[in-house]
């Protein structure tokens, strides 16, 4: 009888996943969850009017594109790396798709179909550039976002898009952007979130993504495709961005200005470390990702309802930041001494 041969990096692969991979609900999911609900709580008191539908609804319209993003980006920081050029790549697939909307009437599969796939081109553009490049992350992400600003800056031509048709009113605040009371575009963001939580804790590809992080080094030692994965992460941040873009331009008016994307990089990287997801890489968690940018909106919406100064909810998202972070370099020291 012929015993069929194991691969040799089989059983280190196993050992270098099991390792790296986090329990399915961390305790500061159930943190954030206390937190989110004690704010609403509280917000409820002062302002009767922020636990109303029309409060709420608008709250999960802005919060959809940032955790859609953020479910890219999660896949990104727990490969150790990062995106900040996700601003400009908004900037550039919505100004795309909101001049194909006013000059050529595309349909909305259509223009949806154009966001992703340029979303998705620059994606690839940023993960082969950080995959085979061997430069960091930081610096590519931190070029290309001036690229990208730059070219979507020249598609504007000095000018605001105007006269946008409603084809993409599916994902707008209105009555036909909702189904059962909840915003379609948040429904969206959270299925794919159920999707990618999945994908992470049932799929070797998933806990492929905890190993690089871990260890890079490690895990291709143990047969990982390293870069191929990597790519892949970027690719898909990009992709998502594609439908955040609509989703950003079905929030809005009929216009489109060069505002557009403006620091939205800042706003769903602060969701993921808000989150629970390390910036050492090899711990993430995209249910945190969710509840983060459900924090940020929550703090940013009711420091507008109370009346306070905006810059106030700039100030309280940085310390739940600073928290995170040093939270996070706590454990990872405490992890490291035993």
């Amino acid at each position: 009888m012929t015993l069929e041969k194991k691969p040799a990096h089989s059983d280190a692969t196993r050992r270098t996943v099991r390792r790296v991979l986090p329990p399915p609900v961390t305790g500061q999911e159930f943190v954030l969850i206390g937190v989110i609900a004690a704010l609403w709580i509280l917000l409820g008191i002062f302002t009767p009017a922020f636990l109303t539908p029309g409060s709420i609804q608008p709250l999960l319209v802005s919060v959809a594109p940032i955790a859609l993003i953020g479910v890219g980006m999660t896949f990104i920081i727990i490969t150790a790396g990062i995106d900040v050029s996700v601003g400009g790549a908004i900037m550039l697939c919505a100004v795309v798709t909101a001049k194909a909307l006013v000059t050529t009437g595309v349909p909305l599969v259509g223009a949806i179909a154009l966001s992703v796939a340029l979303g998705l081109v620059l994606g690839l553009v940023n993960g082969t550039l950080i995959a085979y490049g061997r430069v960091h992350a930081i610096i590519i992400t931190f070029g290309t976002a001036n690229v990208f600003q730059f070219l979507a800056l020249r598609v504007f031509g000095s000018s605001t898009v105007n006269g946008i048709p409603s084809t993409l009113e599916v994902f707008g605040r209105g009555e036909a952007g909702r189904t059962l009371g909840v915003p379609n575009s948040f429904a969206l963001t959270v299925l794919a979130v159920a999707i990618a939580w999945w994908y992470l804790r049932h799929t070797a590809g998933g806990r492929h993504l905890f190993a690089i992080g871990g260890n890079a080094q490690a895990a291709r030692l143990a047969g990982i495709k390293v870069q191929p994965r990597i790519v892949a992460t970027y690719a898909l941040t990009g992709a998502l961005v594609g439908v955040a873009a609509c989703f950003f331009i079905a929030s809005g008016t009929s216009t489109l200005d060069q505002t557009i994307g403006s620091g939205r990089e800042l706003a769903v990287i602060a969701a993921v470390v808000i989150g629970g997801t390390s910036i050492l890489g090899g711990r993430g968690s995209v249910i945190g990702t969710l509840l983060g940018a459900i924090l940020v909106a929550t703090v940013t919406s009711g420091v507008t309802q109370i009346g306070w100064p905006s810059q106030l909810a700039n100030l309280f998202v940085g310390v739940f930041i600073i928290i995170a972070v040093g939270t996070d370099l706590l454990r990872e020291r405490a992890r490291r001494k035993s």
